[in-house]
């Protein structure tokens, strides 16, 4: 990183760009493969300020030039013996410039700290530069989950007619 790059952890002060940054990152990702249905699946944060003040969450953030550009939101799981990375995003003019890696290796270093045993993210299928950026770190993929809608976009069922045996 160069002098102008800044990762630390978020505060109660970056809670309106946190929510810019999500809103940002959220119309995002209807546009990837897979995004949909992810947006779906994790809702908005919404209160920022109670996940800042949840001991179980670490949020960290990048900035350029003192402009916040990046968020990485992370969920220790001691009973599971690992540490997910549940948001991830950078803007578009923070890419490419070693903010996602340093807020990645940033979370390797927390989840070290509390003896996790692992740390896991999620990459959609139509997103390679975060695949990218977790394959940088080591993190590699471990399972695929596939998914196939039963609903058309009017919301009927796409349910096939059963063939009776022939006799």
């Amino acid at each position: 990183m160069t002098m102008d790059e800044v990762v630390r952890r978020a505060t109660s002060n970056d809670v309106s760009e946190l929510s810019r940054l999500e809103a940002l990152a959220r119309d995002g990702l209807r546009e990837v493969r897979g995004g949909a249905l992810r947006l779906q699946e994790c809702p908005p944060v919404g209160d920022w300020t109670s996940v800042l003040v949840d001991p179980t969450r670490v949020v960290l953030v990048g900035s350029l030039d003192g402009a916040i550009v990046a968020y990485l939101v992370m969920l220790l799981s001691p009973s599971k013996n690992r540490l997910l990375i549940s948001h991830v995003y950078v803007e578009v003019e923070g890419r490419e410039l070693g903010l996602g890696d340093s807020m990645v290796e940033q979370a390797i270093a927390v989840a070290l700290d509390a003896d996790l045993g692992g740390i896991e993210a999620v990459a959609l299928p139509g997103d390679r530069e975060t695949k990218n950026m977790f394959e940088r770190a080591g993190l590699t993929a471990r399972k695929l989950t596939v998914y196939k809608s039963l609903r058309s976009s009017a919301g009927d069922s796409q349910r096939p007619s059963l063939v009776e045996p022939a006799d």
